[in-house]
């Protein structure tokens, strides 16, 4: 990704032989000279780059690079193959290679209404294609659109951002609707011992606890909880029994616990505490309530 001070980056991905090659090369050159972008050409392969591939992309200016993704293997198609199958697969199964560079790119991904990620943080479905988890979580998404609408268990002072982008009007795009924060609010049915937990906390000097949380299906290796718990050690307090290094754990702990950056974040989780509890206390405005009546006034065949 390009930064704020650098042109903006295209990426030019021809078919393969010289009928795409040719006048995107001109293209190429134009987006350079007039409007000052930089251009790399991606282009895949079923052998080693011809000689008239060579000589049209080193005529190039040196502004202009390329990048020539690993040769396919099209041994199992016939000899009499026609010419636009070989050109289609030869694309197709370049794909992979494709991907494999974007995962590993040192620039993050950025999605809009999301801080930018790097392609390694992603979701572990996201990362093998191969996997049952990752055609499903594929699968779902495609179907999206099918939907009517999408309800989100968050609230617009939670994830603004990525709220909005949610909601923009698009053609074929469910419109979104942010029914949260979903919390039990029942105290009576508060988990055994959820009173000793709360006066156990309650008794603690303030700014004391660190809560330590890995979502309700996250794991940990053991090297990461040992990482993890001497990290906590490191800092004199008491032991969780995360892979970062201990000193590092330890840093951040003192620095959320005891610095600036923690004061700002105690400071904004008191924020989102009301404005969450406002949004809870609310019956009439909000997501959910335009839900509904719309439910209401839904007329069934």
């Amino acid at each position: 990704m390009a930064q704020p001070d650098s042109p903006a980056h295209v990426a030019i991905l021809p078919s393969p032989g010289m009928g795409h090659l040719i006048p995107l090369a001109e293209l190429a050159k134009r987006l350079v000279h007039q409007h000052n972008l930089s251009i790399t050409f991606v282009i895949p392969t079923d052998g080693s780059p011809s000689k008239a591939q060579r000589s049209v992309l080193g005529s190039l200016p040196s502004t202009i690079r390329s990048v020539f993704l690993p040769p396919v293997n099209l041994s199992d198609l016939p000899e009499d193959v026609k010419i636009e199958t070989t050109i289609s697969l030869t694309v197709a199964r370049s794909l992979p290679s494709l991907r494999d560079v974007f995962r590993e790119m040192k620039e993050p991904v950025k999605i809009p209404g999301c801080l930018p990620i790097h392609g390694g943080e992603l979701l572990d479905p996201a990362q093998d294609r191969k996997n049952d988890a990752y055609k499903w979580l594929l699968h779902h998404t495609k179907r999206y659109r099918l939907a009517e609408g999408v309800m989100v268990n968050s609230f617009t002072d939670l994830e603004k951002g990525a709220l909005q982008a949610l909601r923009e009007v698009e053609a074929g795009k469910p419109a979104v609707y942010p029914v949260g924060p979903l919390v039990n609010m029942d105290s009576s049915t508060g988990g055994e011992g959820s009173d000793q937990c709360l006066k156990w906390l309650d008794d603690q000097p303030h700014g004391s606890v660190l809560f330590v949380s890995f979502g309700s299906g996250g794991t940990l290796s053991l090297d990461q909880i040992t990482e993890l718990a001497l990290g906590l050690e490191t800092n004199q307090r008491p032991a969780d029994n995360g892979l970062i290094g201990r000193e590092e754990i330890a840093n951040v702990v003192r620095g959320l616990m005891e610095g600036e950056e923690g004061k700002r974040v105690r400071n904004r989780m008191k924020d989102l505490k009301e404005a969450a509890a406002r949004v809870l206390l609310s019956t009439e405005d909000g997501s959910l309530s335009e839900l509904a009546r719309r439910w209401k006034n839904q007329k069934w065949n």
